[in-house]
């Protein structure tokens, strides 16, 4: 599914462009994607692993999802660098698809821009013009306070806890906390 591209403005002035994503921003996922592993705990792989994402399989990526009516990626893109990115997904069976799972990260130059309430006001609107979904489903990791204070304030609950979930480098478990939000029409 493509979205088309809109511009606004972040707390700090910078202008911001969301859009779905483009060829031309293959590079920049890459170095999106190993940046921001390396940031915190609370994203799910650790820089050693994004060798596994490649140019190729970026671009298979982005063309798969914007052919896609059941999938959608919005990219942020400030001063000409992905600065996050927002995924819902879901699919058209008859027992699950009603579900729809959102995931969404962001660099932590562009914390505190407003940039991840942008990209779900959007994915929202999204879900809830299609009337086959009735929920959103999204995890986070025990400890991501600014994760779970934005799912808070866009309307997501807790219904769930995946005890042990992840294992960091050192050993620790961390739980693993499933929220819904509700579509309201």
């Amino acid at each position: 599914m493509i979205i088309q591209e809109f511009e606004y403005i972040l707390k700090d002035g910078r202008k911001a462009i969301i859009r779905s994503p483009k060829e031309e921003d293959i590079q920049g996922m890459l170095d999106y994607l190993y940046e921001s592993a390396g940031e915190t705990d609370f994203v799910l792989r650790y820089p050693e692993e994004c060798t596994r994402y490649t140019p190729e399989g970026e671009k298979v990526l982005f063309e798969r999802i914007n052919s896609s009516d059941t999938e959608v990626m919005l990219v942020c893109i400030v001063d000409g660098k992905v600065a996050g990115n927002c995924h819902l997904a879901w699919n058209n069976r008859i027992k699950t698809g009603h579900r729809a799972r959102v995931a969404i990260a962001l660099l932590k130059d562009y914390w505190n821009q407003g940039i991840g309430t942008r990209l779900f006001q959007e994915v929202i609107k999204i879900a809830e013009s299609n009337e086959q979904l009735l929920q959103m489903e999204l995890e986070f990791i025990e400890g991501n306070t600014r994760a779970r204070a934005l799912y808070e304030k866009m309307g997501f609950r807790i219904t769930g806890v995946g005890v042990n979930a992840v294992r960091l480098k050192d050993g620790t478990l961390l739980n693993e906390y499933h929220m819904i939000r509700e579509i309201k029409r």
